[in-house]
């Protein structure tokens, strides 16, 4: 039986890119494909619970209606690392009204195409080495947003002291080549051990870079974590 390896599942608003402010509810899923140097969400796997479709499916009709709701945040973690038990729930969900939001780090193509018909708003991050610490994966996110164009989709950036004009140029130009009216949204990253945001100067440049070449350019922090919420 196919079962999801869910972290955690609750409502509340979302914190980040274009629909902060909206509520929404959020299935957590446990586990990731990367370890980029700011991930602000530690799992540890005793906390983990498994779920039938059936089972999320109850958990998330109990706790909200979808007139109660924006949308069901597929979060992570990365949510499609459990692909499989998506294609199951997603059209489930769709059947009972529910809007679907993905939060994915952009970097399975693969699996987004086998669920893009059963997704309406895609949040796409593109992971920049020069702030993750890790490889580049400028072919997969090209690939990805492709995809990704076929529904609602925006992209966010986050930016720390280590970006590089270099990296974030690269980011702007992918996104522009695709659609310039493809809504970014940059990311001050939250300070954390060792990680720290670049200064308020050093933002407004990258935002001045992203606004001659994309249409809706927004600096958006995590406003979730600045209200104290989850």
């Amino acid at each position: 039986m196919n079962k999801a390896k869910i972290h955690e599942i609750f409502t509340s608003i979302q914190g980040e890119g274009v629909f902060s402010g909206k509520r929404q509810l959020f299935v957590r899923f446990f586990g990731c494909n990367l370890k980029c140097a700011f991930c602000d969400t530690p799992q540890e796997a005793s906390d983990v619970s498994e779920y039938t479709s059936e089972d999320l499916f109850s958990c998330i009709s109990q706790k909200a209606a979808p007139t109660d709701i924006h949308s069901v945040s597929f979060t992570g973690g990365e949510p499609l690392l459990q692909a499989d038990f998506l294609k199951i729930i997603l059209p489930k969900l769709k059947q009972a009204n529910y809007r679907i939001y993905l939060d994915t780090n952009g970097t399975m193509p693969k699996q987004l195409a086998s669920l893009i018909d059963f997704i309406d708003i895609i949040a796409m991050d593109i992971k920049l080495p020069s702030s993750t610490g890790l490889c580049d994966f400028w072919n997969e996110h090209k690939e990805f947003l492709r995809i990704a164009m076929k529904k609602s989709v925006f992209v966010k950036i986050v930016i720390t002291d280590k970006t590089t004009n270099e990296d974030f140029c690269r980011a702007v130009t992918l996104v522009s080549e695709n659609d310039p009216h493809i809504a970014l949204v940059i990311q001050p990253v939250s300070p954390q051990d060792g990680i720290y945001p670049v200064d308020i100067e050093t933002m407004g440049k990258f935002k001045n870079i992203a606004s001659e070449h994309l249409h809706k350019v927004k600096i958006i922090p995590q406003m979730h974590k600045l209200f104290g919420v989850r």
